[in-house]
């Protein structure tokens, strides 16, 4: 049984340890600085909880040596203190963050570490980005590489069609930051919540729009070899304008302690969401023109006797799925690790990589 560290005993911290400490194959122990919060830590899993504040440099290196990994699921400001840390005790680092400078810190924590640093472990960054390099793989040219993801209220019924679903932070953040993307063949930086699209999915019509962080490493990993490629946020219609109005026109990006505190006391939270997964690649293959799409929609679920939000579920099972590849030896056991190098039909493959599978990608990673 290998030990694990999980920081940040939030909705989705609370949703690795259920899956890691039901499968048997980990001993966790959950960290974070508030006591209320451990307490209340939604999991019937056997974890240990330890209170500690990862800004005390010498206790957090402590409490991580003798351990496996550590996995950040703190809030993206937080999560460089703890590369720090996990490269000093000695141990593999997995984080979720979206975050840009947080992902530079850890890529250049891994050139001198003697275990694995895989950033990006969730959703966007993450699964988005496994899925868009296997896809772009399929192409003797690449012309346009479009990902798109949206963490949706099943039942919206506010102006801003939003419910909080995840880190509020989080979400700020995106908002705000400059975003990557490659625009006829050339790196650029592009602006949050511009670059506005309509389309249609299942009948259903959303639009998305420019968020910093989701494309990972892609942009890196692509350059000179795709024409367009570039990520966008899912919203149902109306969205952005609201946001844009609030954060430009209002200025709250300046305060975002304020619009932190604004959203969280007047938008309520919910379980009942849907994670959309729209991923579009086009190019040539045999001298035509072609296009591939992968279109996936992960539902809020019961699990471990407790109903799981949607983001729950994906979020939480994309990092521990790299996790457990990592231990049985699939990925490589030091330096940095980008998601793209991760395989998809080994993702899915694995017991927790599973709740991503569509019936097709299902049979496919089986085989």
């Amino acid at each position: 049984m290998r030990k694990v560290a999980v920081v940040g005993a939030g909705k989705i911290g609370a949703m690795i340890a259920d899956l890691l400490g039901h499968c048997g194959d980990y001993e966790v122990t959950m960290i974070d600085k508030s006591a209320e919060q451990l307490s209340r830590l939604d999991t019937g899993a056997p974890v240990k909880r330890l209170q500690l504040d990862i800004e005390d440099h010498q206790a957090m290196i402590g409490a991580l040596r003798g351990q496996f990994a550590v996995l950040s699921a703190a809030p993206y400001h937080a999560t460089g203190k703890i590369a720090e840390a996990a490269s000093v005790a000695g141990v593999h680092y997995l984080d979720l963050t979206e975050d840009v400078a947080t992902t530079r810190r850890a890529k250049e924590l891994a050139k001198s570490a003697t275990t694995a640093f895989i950033p990006q472990c969730g959703l966007a960054p993450g699964f988005i980005t496994i899925v868009g390099y296997d896809l772009a793989r399929h192409f003797e040219q690449l012309q346009e590489v479009r990902l798109r993801v949206g963490a949706l209220p099943q039942f919206p019924s506010n102006a801003l069609n939003y419910n909080l679903t995840w880190s509020t932070d989080g979400v700020i953040n995106e908002y705000c930051e400059p975003c990557e993307a490659i625009v006829n063949g050339q790196l650029r930086e592009t602006q949050a919540l511009e670059e506005l699209e309509e389309f249609s999915l299942d009948g259903v019509l959303y639009e998305a729009f420019n968020t910093s962080g989701g494309l990972g490493t892609l942009c890196e990993t692509l350059a000179g070899k795709v024409r367009n490629l570039n990520y966008r946020t899912i919203r149902y219609p109306g969205h952005a304008a609201i946001m844009k109005a609030l954060l430009n026109d209002l200025r709250l990006r300046d305060r975002r302690e304020l619009l932190r505190d604004i959203l969280e006391s007047a938008v309520p939270v919910t379980l009942q969401d849907v994670v959309i997964i729209f991923v579009t690649v086009s190019g040539k293959r045999g001298g035509q023109l072609v296009q591939e799409t992968y279109a996936n929609k992960v539902y809020a679920a019961p699990m471990g006797g407790r109903v799981r939000s949607a983001i729950q579920i994906t979020t939480a099972g994309g990092i521990c799925a790299v996790l457990d590849l990592l231990r049985e030896g699939h990925l490589p056991q030091s330096g940095l690790i980008k998601q793209e190098e991760i395989g998809l039909q080994a993702f899915l493959g694995n017991r927790f990589g599973r709740v991503y599978a569509t019936p097709a990608l299902a049979a496919s990673a089986a085989a």
